[in-house]
């Protein structure tokens, strides 16, 4: 008896494989005449090339001769503060702050939220208010430092420190230290700050205690304007 033959279904039917969809020899489909074994070869290649590039950026950089790293010992750093020199033997990771108060014995500025955000700290760096604690000692070498000490003492106040203390600019005294330099940089610059100037220019230094209109008045005093404490 003769077989019946049936048609193939169209799922059944198989196209045969063009020449760039063939077996390669790894059991692997080959698409446009690029396997995964030549995808590999070639990432490796380009690692290597990009390996060699980079020990040749080192070598350049080491040739030229890029300064060497400090640390992670102490090492001799040199400052100058209020116009004097001063020495110490510090980790490079000590903050300006803390080698002012724990190194220097310079305890005006103080140590209140250590996260560069109160202004407790404030000192000038060439004549640039900034928050010690956010500044490593190692990096104000060579610079001018001027702490609150450096701005006047009991017996010869600077007129900003003496405004304070007329228009009771202070309250804790916590914060003062910082308003007293922060204030002192604003007149430098602004010898006659309008209250926009003042609110602006002392917008980095806080007082838990709200002093805020003892303190623009005492900047007021020391402008030439008055002792309004409104």
């Amino acid at each position: 008896m003769a077989q019946t033959r049936y048609p193939k279904t169209p799922r059944e039917e198989q196209p045969e494989a063009s020449p760039a969809e063939r077996i390669d020899g790894a059991g692997t489909k080959a698409r446009g005449s690029f396997s995964r074994r030549q995808f590999l070869r070639g990432s490796a290649a380009a690692g290597a090339a990009s390996a060699g590039l980079l020990s040749g950026i080192l070598d350049d950089a080491e040739a030229q001769g890029e300064p060497g790293v400090a640390g992670p010992g102490a090492v001799d750093m040199a400052f100058k503060i209020n116009g004097k020199a001063y020495v110490a033997t510090l980790e490079p990771r000590v903050t300006l702050l803390d080698a002012l108060r724990n190194h220097l014995d310079l305890t005006g500025a103080k140590k209140v939220c250590d996260r560069g955000t109160c202004g407790a700290c404030t000192v000038l760096l060439n004549g640039d208010p900034v928050y010690a604690c956010s500044v490593l000692a190692i990096e104000a070498q060579g610079a001018d430092i001027t702490t609150v000490e450096g701005i006047g003492s009991p017996a010869n106040m600077h007129p900003i420190q003496q405004a304070f203390v007329d228009n009771d600019a202070q309250q804790c005294g916590f914060c003062t230290p910082g308003f007293v330099v922060a204030s002192a940089a604003l007149l430098n610059r602004h010898p006659n700050p309008d209250q926009d100037t003042v609110h602006r220019e002392l917008g980095g230094n806080l007082c838990r205690c709200g002093t805020y209109a003892g303190v623009r008045a005492a900047v007021a005093q020391a402008a030439g304007g008055g002792t309004t404490n409104g």
